[in-house]
Parts: C-alpha cells; sequence; structure tokens
C-alpha cells in the first residue's frame, strides 16, 4: 500500500460542496463530560481547513460501544459543543445520524457552516456494514472523506460500504498515519530498530512474525521479554508469562535467524515481590528472579543496551512498554529509552514511529509524546497494520479511486 494509490481531499474542488467526512472523535468521557479533547483538537484544522476552501461540513463518528441502540450517555453532542469550542465558529448538532433529523440538519448547508451527526454506533446498521445504511448516510454530503485511520481497521458502513455510493478521498490525518507508517515499514532509512512491549507475546505473534523481515533489531519487554527468556529455560518466579507458547518463541527466533534480525532480551532485570508503586524491588541478572519474586522491569544494564541500539539506528518502530511503566519505579526502562528516542529525534538522526494504547500513555508519562516524529492514536488499526494486513477502510478508498 502506497500514498500514491490514495486520492487526498485536496485534490478535489469542495467549493460550493457539502463533505461528509467520518472521524474518529471517540473521545474519553466521564458524566457526560470530555476528559481529554486531544482528538477533537486535532481534528479542529481539517475542518477549518475544508471551510475556508468553501465547503460545509458534515461530521460522522461513533463514541463508546452502543451496540446498535440509542444511548444517552454516548450522545456526541458534547463533542459538537467541544468542536464548536475548538473551532471559534458554530457547529451545529444533528439529533441522528440518518433520517429526518440528520438530513433536516444537513439540507441546503451554505459554505462554512458544519453539522456534527449523532452517534453512529446508534444504528447495528454501521458495525453490520449495512449498504442500506450506508446509502441513508450518503445523503448527508456530495463527497466522502474518509480521516479515521484508527477505525479503518474495521469494515463497517461508514468505512467501507459508503465509498461505493461517494465520489470517495482520504483525509490529512488518514494521510499522515499511512505516510508515518510508510516511513517505518516500506522504505525506512537503516538501521531500523523495533520495540515490542506489553504484556503477551500470543497477541503480538503476527506483529513479530511480520517484522522479522523489515527490521535489523528488535527490542522485546515486558511479560513478552519473560515468556522468551521463559523459553531459553530462565526462571520465572511468579512473573507474568505465556508457558505455552514456547514453540512461538522458537518459531519467531528461527524467522528472526533467518532473516538476519537480532532479538534484544533484558540482561538484568528488577523485581519485587509486590505489584505496587514504590514496592521494596531490586536488580538482579536476568536468570536470578526468586521464586516469591516476579520480574517488573528491565534492569540499567539492559536499559542502556537498548540505548545504545536506539542511539545507532536511524528509524525506530515503538509499540508497547518495556516494563510494568504504570507505577513507579518500574517505568524507568521504558521511560529512559523514550528519552534517547526523544533525543536523537530532535536531533535529526532519528525518524521515530509510535503507537497503541499503552504506548502513548508510556511516552505521555515519559514526557516525550510531542517530541516523536510521529504518534499514532489508532490501537487496532496500527497493530493490523504491523501485522501486515490490509485495513479495510484503506482497501475501500483504494477501489472508490480506482473505478472513478
Amino acid at each position: 500500500m502506497t500514498l500514491g494509490t490514495l486520492r487526498s481531499i485536496d485534490s478535489a474542488d469542495v467549493r460550493g460542496k457539502t463533505v461528509l467526512i467520518r472521524a474518529d472523535l471517540n473521545v474519553p468521557m466521564q458524566d457526560g463530560a470530555i476528559t481529554d479533547a486531544t482528538r477533537i483538537s486535532r481534528f479542529a484544522p481539517t475542518v477549518s481547513g475544508l471551510v475556508s476552501r468553501g465547503a460545509a461540513v458534515v461530521i460522522a463518528t461513533h463514541l463508546g460501544r452502543p451496540k446498535g441502540e440509542p444511548n444517552p450517555c454516548l450522545s456526541t453532542r458534547p463533542i459538537a459543543l467541544a468542536l464548536e469550542e475548538a473551532l471559534g465558529r458554530p457547529v451545529v448538532f444533528a439529533k441522528d445520524c440518518v433520517g429526518e433529523p440528520a438530513e433536516s440538519a444537513t439540507a441546503d448547508l451554505q459554505p462554512g457552516q458544519i453539522v456534527v451527526l449523532e452517534n453512529l454506533r446508534f444504528h447495528a446498521g454501521e458495525t453490520e456494514n449495512s449498504r442500506n445504511f450506508a446509502m441513508r448516510l450518503s445523503v448527508n454530503g456530495d463527497i466522502y472523506v474518509n480521516d479515521a485511520f484508527s477505525c479503518a481497521h474495521r469494515a463497517h458502513a461508514s468505512t467501507h460500504a459508503i465509498t461505493d455510493l461517494m465520489p470517495s478521498y482520504a483525509g490529512p490525518s488518514l494521510l499522515a498515519e499511512v505516510a508515518a507508517l510508510e516511513a517505518a515499514l516500506v522504505s525506512p532509512e537503516r538501521p531500523v530498530v523495533a520495540v515490542v512491549g506489553g504484556a503477551k507475546v500470543s497477541t503480538k505473534i503476527a506483529v513479530l512474525k511480520n517484522l522479522m523481515n523489515r527490521l535489523d533489531a528488535v527490542i522485546i519487554g515486558g511479560g513478552m521479554a519473560n515468556t522468551f527468556l521463559y523459553a531459553k529455560g530462565v526462571p520465572m518466579g511468579k512473573s507474568l508469562h505465556e508457558a505455552d507458547q514456547v514453540e512461538i518463541v522458537r518459531e519467531i527466533e528461527q524467522l528472526a535467524e533467518k532473516a538476519g534480525c537480532m532479538i534484544c532480551l533484558p540482561t538484568d532485570v528488577v523485581v519485587s515481590r509486590e505489584f505496587k508503586a514504590n514496592a521494596e524491588n531490586r536488580t538482579v541478572p536476568v536468570d536470578g528472579c526468586p521464586a516469591d519474586a516476579m520480574i517488573l522491569d528491565a534492569g540499567p544494564d539492559s536499559t542502556r543496551r537498548f540505548q545504545e541500539l536506539i542511539t545507532n539506528a536511524k528509524t525506530v518502530l515503538w509499540n508497547g512498554p518495556l516494563g510494568a511503566f504504570e507505577i513507579q519505579p518500574f517505568d524507568r526502562a521504558t521511560v529512559n529509552l523514550a528519552r534517547i528516542a526523544a533525543q536523537r529525534t530532535a536531533e535529526g538522526a532519528l525518524v521515530s514511529i509510535a503507537g497503541g494504547g499503552d504506548t502513548v500513555a508510556a511516552l505521555n508519562a515519559a514526557g516525550v509524546s510531542n517530541d516523536f516524529t510521529y504518534v499514532s492514536t489508532a490501537g487496532g488499526a496500527f497493530l493490523e497494520w504491523l501485522e501486515g494486513k490490509t485495513l479495510p477502510g484503506i482497501a475501500a478508498l483504494m477501489s472508490a479511486n480506482e473505478a472513478a
């Protein structure tokens, strides 16, 4: 997949047209209030750009998992209000995304007018990829834009079926995401190093298998590293690991050896008898975990080795933390490695691409999320891209472009 196969909305004449744009404004909410408006603030420039080019804009998004039924707690009305504040101009809220409430709100829109539709997932047809639902949605605009890479791994009506019904384009956020991932996986500057962490090998088997042929080295951390170490006969004590994944680990190691990709595991670890903040802990050799303790982070010697790899790399792809980063002091390896990657990026010596929910949280904790080349908020879509899968939402745009 290349950027050349995706048609940008920048190439379309939108003056006097109504642009129906699929965004991902699935923001965290508590008691009806938005607790983090980052996705809204990031999306606002896309709306401003279309408005400045003479378009009216209709925004479709989901919020939470209402399971095909209206749920007032998951209404997108607060999103419309937050977007209005971010844009500094009026935003109309439509009480449904299809039917009379939507059509009356979107009919005869004038350039510069903006509408936010009610939650797409209040209708089962959205997640069922219903063509009928897509047809009802399509009457709300003249041109369709997908600017929600994080939803592109789902074949839903608003990301897939609708592309057969309207002139379809990719939005700037989606294109930026694809460009960043291509920079890391398709035509990267070498050496290329990946940091792959998290709790379980079983959730990232496909990622590791796909990456082995594309990388020069992979740093494995967290519970995943424990499973790799367990496969080598390292005692685990009470550490999180997957004893049933030993054969998979050996298969991944064989793939890495064949591809010439170095697998880097901890050589020392931080252990504790308690999983809590500021618990008593000590650093031991990798094979020194007591029977009544657990491995909770990579040790300082391991971190220095990992930092050396990052220092010598030209491209870094990061998915997952190296330890139990949520609680101190077991965040040290993740934070120290992230800061080296951020520093090298700031120096212009490194292209750093990171993504996944825990990864974003870890980089935020390290205070470096703004210093990476690109940080993706797309969880499932980011992982499926790393697995080498074709994302349905992207494939639909490509097909629509070929048919145009």
